[in-house]
């Protein structure tokens, strides 16, 4: 395959739900996309259905020598990424107390080291040629948490600051940074056998329990439209200012907007002891 006069997309985790959506939607704009998913074959009908227009490789994003390589792979036959989407990842579920060690450092490898080596890999090309996007799907969970997701929280707040310290760096060189904070939305994270549970302990089932139940419920019923959040995500890239945060879906943006008022209101409670540590006089 070579690049089309459109534009080069590598998208991780483009088998499901935002991933593959986006993929479509790329494609259906006459981009051509390099899907990179664990199982290239989740993706043999729509390789086949637009041959030469999309390819899938094989990636699992948490082993960097991997990335490594398709990351030269993909410039080498390409030439360029012009829109890099960190998408892969995975609901986790679990009590702080009941998050092990292993399973903490897990997720991080998943949301926030993957994504950053790949990141790196790809963006002396993009300063070379003062152009390209790069897009961290993050969460609501990005900016608040609650019982149950202190651990998935954790790794997309840490993703969310170094894609805020990125943008900074890289705006001068003609790049953007697009972090997007879904809220509910019907892809596969959520049900059984779909989220990572961690082992649960009795004495949190009145507060991450009722999260781990809800999780199990599944997502069927979520009020998000993948496709309709491929085309948001495509509207901020082609906007003459890009934002920097993109929340999505009804909930996402009423849970962000409470979460910002919570914050400022604490703040200003306490503001007069906290402007009090400074240094009279000075």
């Amino acid at each position: 395959m070579s690049a089309n006069d459109g534009k080069v997309w590598l998208i991780t985790g483009a088998n499901s739900g935002f991933g593959r959506a986006l993929a479509e939607a790329a494609i259906a704009a006459g981009d051509t996309v390099v899907a990179a998913v664990r199982r290239t074959s989740a993706l043999d009908d729509l390789v086949a259905a637009h041959p030469g227009q999309v390819e899938a490789v094989a990636l699992d994003i948490t082993d960097g020598e991997r990335i490594d390589k398709v990351a030269a792979d993909v410039l080498a036959r390409y030439g360029r990424v012009d829109v890099l989407v960190n998408n892969a990842g995975r609901t986790q579920v679990g009590a702080f107390e009941e998050t092990t060690e292993q399973e903490l450092r897990a997720l991080f490898d998943l949301h926030v080291f993957g994504p950053a080596r790949l990141t790196r890999a790809l963006l002396p090309g993009m300063r070379e040629r003062r152009s390209g996007s790069v897009v961290m799907m993050s969460s609501m969970g990005g900016q608040l948490s609650f019982a149950g997701f202190s651990a998935y929280s954790a790794t997309k707040a840490a993703l969310e600051q170094l894609s805020e310290g990125l943008n900074d760096e890289v705006r001068p060189f003609g790049i953007t940074v697009l972090i997007v904070e879904p809220g509910s939305f019907r892809t596969n994270l959520f049900g059984r056998g779909a989220a990572y549970l961690s082992e649960e302990n009795p004495a949190y089932a009145a507060t991450a329990g009722r999260t781990r139940q809800m999780v199990e419920a599944g997502g069927g019923d979520a009020p998000g439209d993948p496709a309709k959040a491929a085309a948001a995500i495509r509207q901020a890239l082609e906007a003459e200012r890009t934002p920097l945060r993109l929340p999505l879906g009804g909930d996402a943006v009423d849970a962000l907007v409470g979460h910002l008022d919570s914050v400022r209101a604490e703040l200003t409670e306490w503001e007069k002891v906290s402007r009090g540590t400074d240094f009279d006089g000075e």
